[in-house]
C-alpha cells in the first residue's frame, strides 16, 4: 500500500506543479485551487508513504519521477521542448531510481 501512497503522491503534486503554471502567480482562481488541492493530497500521501519507506529513498523516488512526469506532461500542455542535455540529465534521474530500486538494500518491501 506505501507504493501506491507513493504513486497517488507523485500524481497529485504532478498535477499541482502544472496547475500552478496555469494559475498565472496565482491569480486565476481555479488552477490555484487545483494548486492547493494537489499539494495538500500529494503531502499528505507522501507523509503515510514514510511510515515503511525510508525518507532519502522516497524522496529520490518522488522527485525523480514528478521531475520527468512533469517534464512530458509540460511538452504536450505547455508546449515546451527540451534541449539534448535536458533531455540526457532526465535520462541520468531516470537511471538512478532504476539503479536504486533494483540494487540499493535501502529499498523496503511492503
Amino acid at each position: 500500500m506505501n507504493w501506491i501512497y507513493l504513486l497517488i503522491s507523485i500524481i497529485a503534486e504532478t498535477i499541482g506543479t502544472l496547475a500552478l503554471k496555469s494559475s498565472d502567480g496565482f491569480t486565476r482562481i481555479i488552477p490555484t485551487i487545483v494548486v492547493i488541492i494537489g499539494y495538500v493530497i500529494a503531502f499528505f500521501c507522501f507523509s503515510l508513504t514514510l511510515r515503511e519507506i525510508p525518507v532519502g529513498l522516497a524522496y529520490a523516488i518522488w522527485a525523480g519521477a514528478g521531475i520527468i512526469m512533469t517534464t512530458i506532461l509540460g511538452f504536450f500542455i505547455f508546449k515546451q521542448t527540451l534541449d539534448y542535455p535536458a533531455i540526457i540529465g532526465i535520462f541520468m534521474i531516470v537511471l538512478g531510481v532504476v539503479v536504486i530500486n533494483l540494487f540499493s538494500k535501502s529499498v523496503v518491501s511492503s
